[in-house]
């Protein structure tokens, strides 16, 4: 008489708990939203990283054109608003129209201050930034229109080829991190001090201790760790400058159209529009290399969004001072080396940068660490990137001789702009622009080798080892 009454009473409460717990881990590690204890310090690595990258081009460009001291803050006060609304919409997005969806940071790219520095010195004052503003807008207008078919185009990069792109953009932005070790300013006396290159070795050092011993978040924090610790030793030797804070204004809200209506020039549209095609490389190799990282392989839909939002932040972006915008690679090797794949520590980045644009004295504060700190922490950074691509091109088959020799003549094509600079001198300036990029010319030649090896006159032999994973 008593069995019965045993199965009513605890069959109600056994299931939810299952239900909840597949709930709690079904969230993939690029949708989880952080604490905010764990969100903050994560976004702030970002902004260190990438913040010297964002401000490079509009101080460069500001510089060239003859700006005074106020109108470049503006002028880079300009690059980190748009930097902000273009990483926001990037990680967030709007499902299935913009935005990849993933830690991906949108700014500003240094690949093109040569093609636009070059529309300045052909143009009179008061005709420079109208000039390069309306190229810039069309060559925006170009990577909106060919961004579907440049999505279709994913099947020709297996990681075979995806490996050699990820490790090329480790190896050619090496420079960067070397030149900021040195001091930043490759014009000043002291460039290449032993105290500046003192100064990057205890940061370098700090961040590898904190990476040996350190435990838990403080090991995905070191970055950051690093860069507090070597700005505040620097302090002392009179190497953090406090200038930018008392020249920099409080606020000072971005003005549409502030340096002139858009001029429409055919040799400065062209020009920026080849360049356009090889941000779009980069851009592409960066989401790939990022979906490597994050566990969450970029397809070609994730491709076509995440170029959308390029070509909409560069078309809009000079309306308020804006320049060409693309991936930003630094921010990959953050990702890589902390292992923090939230889109949302990205996004929180992207809306410091807003911050940092609309009360220019905050970017001011930012700006204090010193060129030879970040150079300490850029090694480890950019090297972190080079490393994710040894990863992916040693899933990719490399016991066939045919994929040897692919890796090998396009990680070749890569460095030679960086141990021959002025190898391509006597090229056409188009042919400069897309090959004197270590990253787009490592790309070109991977996928003409692999196009070769892999897609011609090979029906019959069935697909190589490297392209069974795409």
């Amino acid at each position: 008489m008593a069995q019965p009454a045993k199965g009513p009473a605890t069959a109600p409460c056994s299931t939810p708990p299952v239900h909840t717990e597949d709930a709690v881990t079904s969230v993939h590690p690029v949708d989880e939203k952080l604490h905010p204890t764990r969100l903050v310090p994560a976004a702030l690595q970002h902004i260190a990283a990438m913040y010297a990258g964002v401000v490079t081009p509009p101080l460069i460009i500001g510089q060239a054109c003859g700006l005074d001291i106020a109108a470049r803050t503006r002028l880079i006060a300009a690059s980190l608003l748009i930097a902000g609304l273009a990483t926001i919409l990037q990680t967030i997005g709007v499902k299935g129209l913009v935005g990849n969806r993933l830690p991906f940071v949108n700014a500003a790219s240094s690949a093109g201050i040569a093609p636009i520095l070059a529309i300045a010195e052909t143009n009179g004052r008061g005709h420079q930034l109208p000039a390069i503003y309306g190229a810039v807008m069309v060559a925006g207008a170009f990577c909106l229109a060919l961004g579907p078919f440049f999505g279709r185009l994913l099947r020709f990069f297996p990681p075979l080829v995806t490996g050699v792109v990820i490790t090329l953009i480790g190896v050619t932005l090496m420079p960067v991190p070397v030149s900021w070790a040195q001091g930043g300013d490759a014009t000043a006396a002291d460039f290449g001090a032993m105290r500046h290159l003192a100064l990057a070795g205890f940061t370098l050092a700090v961040i590898l201790l904190i990476q040996r011993f350190g435990r838990g978040f403080v090991r995905q924090v070191a970055l950051l760790f690093g860069l507090l610790v070597g700005t505040l030793a620097a302090i002392p030797f009179g190497m953090a400058d406090f200038s930018g804070l008392q020249s920099a204004p409080v606020a000072a809200l971005p003005t549409p159209f502030a340096f002139g209506a858009p001029e429409f020039q055919p040799a400065a549209i062209l020009s920026l529009c080849i360049v356009m095609l090889v941000l779009m490389t980069e851009s592409s190799a960066g989401m790939l290399a990022l979906g490597e990282i994050c566990d969450r392989r970029a397809d070609a839909r994730t491709i076509t969004r995440g170029l959308r939002t390029d070509g909409i932040a560069t078309l809009l972006g000079p309306v308020f001072g804006g320049f060409p915008t693309s991936a930003f690679a630094q921010n990959v090797g953050v990702v890589s080396l902390t292992r923090v794949r939230s889109r949302y520590v990205v996004a929180v980045a992207g809306g410091t940068l807003i911050v940092l644009g609309a009360f220019p004295v905050l970017g001011a504060v930012v700006s204090l660490v010193p060129m030879p700190v970040l150079g300490g922490a850029g090694i480890v950074l950019f090297g972190s990137i080079a490393v994710s691509g040894i990863r992916t091109l040693s899933e990719a088959g490399l016991d066939d001789s045919s994929n040897i020799i692919l890796v090998a003549v396009a990680l070749g094509a890569g460095i030679i702009p960086l141990a021959a600079p002025t190898f391509y001198a006597d090229f056409p300036a188009w042919a400069r622009t897309v090959l004197g990029s270590g990253i787009s010319a490592g790309a070109l030649v991977a996928v003409l080798l692999n196009l070769f090896f892999h897609h011609l006159g090979t029906r019959s032999h069935g697909p190589a080892p490297a392209l069974r994973s795409s």
